[in-house]
């Protein structure tokens, strides 16, 4: 499932989240994230990096069709994102 502009806006309105490599690896070991989402030109090392975590923990990642440029943007960031952590509720 592939999550378009509108959807990622409504989750930034109504969800905590945390962006960045770093700090979504750091939560994700914690099982601290509901799911994750993958912008289209993430590194290869970092989806298979995630792919392992979010598989021990059982948490969904998300693709979505922006680049990390663009999901930077759609966050207010004046620097590139290449993935977004949802929080647990």
């Amino acid at each position: 499932m592939k999550l378009d502009n509108q959807e990622i806006k409504k989750i930034l309105q109504e969800k905590k989240v945390v962006l960045g490599r770093e700090q979504c690896f750091k939560l994700l070991k914690r099982g601290k994230l509901e799911s994750v989402l993958v912008t289209s030109n993430c590194s290869d090392q970092t989806k298979t990096l995630l792919h392992r975590y979010a598989g021990l923990q059982k948490i969904e990642t998300f693709p979505v069709s922006l680049t990390n440029q663009e999901l930077g943007t759609l966050c207010r960031k004046p620097f590139p994102v290449s993935l977004l952590g949802i929080l647990k509720s």
